[in-house]
């Protein structure tokens, strides 16, 4: 999983995609009215355009081509209408394609930089890098050959990235060893959304990184492997959707009907009919109703919000964190020859009971903010069970006195240990699990 800082900006710009998976068949927008074809063209404006076109090409200080000159147009035509309307390149209608379906050609490698080289941070399970004996802590010092010092991160990835079955050839230094090559063949990378565990015997916690194509199979699958390890119905759940920028709208909605049995889960309104979209549940609650905090922060954004702001509205779960970015709009994305394609904005969607939290966000019911945890030795209390000739119990129950302050070993670091607001979630789903179970 090669990450890219730009794939997240980009995801975070697309926030919903409508449209059949992975080919991107966007809605069709209807042929045009009587009224529109009728209206006449702005003939001058046209010819303002043409005139300035000339003139770039007769004073520019270098030559500029017809080709250039009118993409830059189409692009400045899409990028005035509003920040998430834009005109996508070959490279970034891909990139587009490859964040949303979660799956691009690559090596499964996750790296980082160090002392300006490459590192292996770990290699992927069933990836060529695992298969060919790359191990974490190895640094890439050549990718075919060209040295990776200097080069930045996204340039090394886009080269160890590419087309399936693609052979290529890494250079790699162990421990201070010698440098030696490993060649691989590229394959289909999928890239998990979800990420799950137990945070305490009873407790789940699942946190979605970006919605993609897969990404309600994901959550289906870490439920029940939550279930599994716990041995038992679990008391309560934490989805941690903080610094998730958005993604494919469909995957939202089936995030959703994970959670609830029925009632509206996200509705979308736009000028063209088709736009007009209505989502319900189906009925396959598969959390078994546990309690739930969801929590948020302002990276949170577009079908983050959509999953919040339905669990919110259907009194399903108790919303914590910090208001949302704001992002309530649709884009479809319109594919155009040679690989191009438009991205644009169609329609708002509103949570069940109407909101539109365009520019406006999520408003937690509980509001926490980040803070640093430190954990401080507790104060030693002298108890009755530490008196000499102390009563025994009046139901007969062990005596409790004074624990030892000496260590028995350390505990395993938990993701709540650090995490001020995570902690406070598991805390109020403790509280919640306790006044239900009464």
């Amino acid at each position: 999983m090669l990450h890219l800082s730009r794939l997240t900006s980009l995801a975070l710009t697309i926030a919903i995609v409508i449209g059949a998976p992975h080919a991107f068949a966007a809605q069709a927008i209807p042929a045009p009215t009587a009224a529109t074809t009728k209206a006449p063209l702005p003939l001058d404006e046209l010819r303002t355009f043409a005139e300035v076109m000339d003139r770039i090409k007769a004073a520019y200080v270098e030559p500029v081509d017809d080709k250039t000159l009118l993409e830059n147009a189409i692009k400045g035509m899409l990028s005035n209408l509003d920040p998430h309307s834009a005109y996508l390149g070959p490279e970034d209608f891909a990139e587009l394609q490859e964040s949303t379906s979660g799956e691009f050609g690559g090596l499964g490698i996750e790296v980082g930089a160090e002392d300006g080289f490459i590192k292996v941070v770990s290699p992927i399970d069933d990836t060529p890098a695992s298969k060919a004996g790359i191990q974490a802590g190895d640094f890439i010092v050549k990718i075919n050959g060209q040295p990776t010092r200097g080069q930045s991160m996204t340039e090394a990835v886009d080269k160890m990235r590419g087309k399936i079955g693609e052979k290529i050839t890494l250079t790699l230094v162990r421990d201070g060893g010698a440098p030696f090559d490993v060649t691989l063949a590229r394959a289909t990378i999928q890239v998990k959304s979800v990420k799950s565990q137990l945070l305490e015997s009873g407790y789940g916690y699942l946190r979605i990184t970006q919605f993609q194509v897969k990404t309600g199979e994901e959550v289906s699958k870490a439920l029940a492997k939550l279930r599994k390890d716990n041995g038992k119905k679990l008391n309560g759940i934490v989805l941690d959707l903080r610094n998730n920028p958005g993604g494919v709208l469909q995957a939202a909605v089936e995030v959703v009907d994970h959670f609830i049995t029925k009632g509206l889960i996200v509705y979308t309104k736009g000028r063209i009919a088709n736009s007009e979209l209505r989502f319900s549940a189906t009925g396959k609650d598969l959390s078994e109703a546990v309690p739930m905090v969801v929590l948020i922060n302002g990276g949170s954004a577009s079908a983050s919000e959509i999953v919040a702001g339905a669990l919110q509205d259907q009194k399903r779960a108790v919303v914590m964190g910090t208001t949302s970015f704001g992002k309530g709009s649709v884009q479809t994305v319109l594919p155009l020859n040679n690989d191009r394609a438009l991205k644009i904005t169609t329609a708002l969607y509103y949570t069940p009971n109407g909101r539109s939290i365009q520019a406006q966000g999520i408003v937690p019911d509980i509001e926490v903010r980040k803070a640093k945890i430190t954990n401080e030795q507790d104060s030693e209390y002298f108890k009755e069970a530490d008196l000499q000739g102390h009563l025994g119990n009046g139901n007969g129950g062990a005596d409790k006195p004074t624990k030892s302050t000496k260590s028995t070993g350390k505990a395993k670091p938990m993701p709540q240990d650090d995490d001020y607001q995570l902690a406070q979630a598991l805390s109020l789903l403790k509280g919640l699990s306790i006044t239900r179970s009464n």
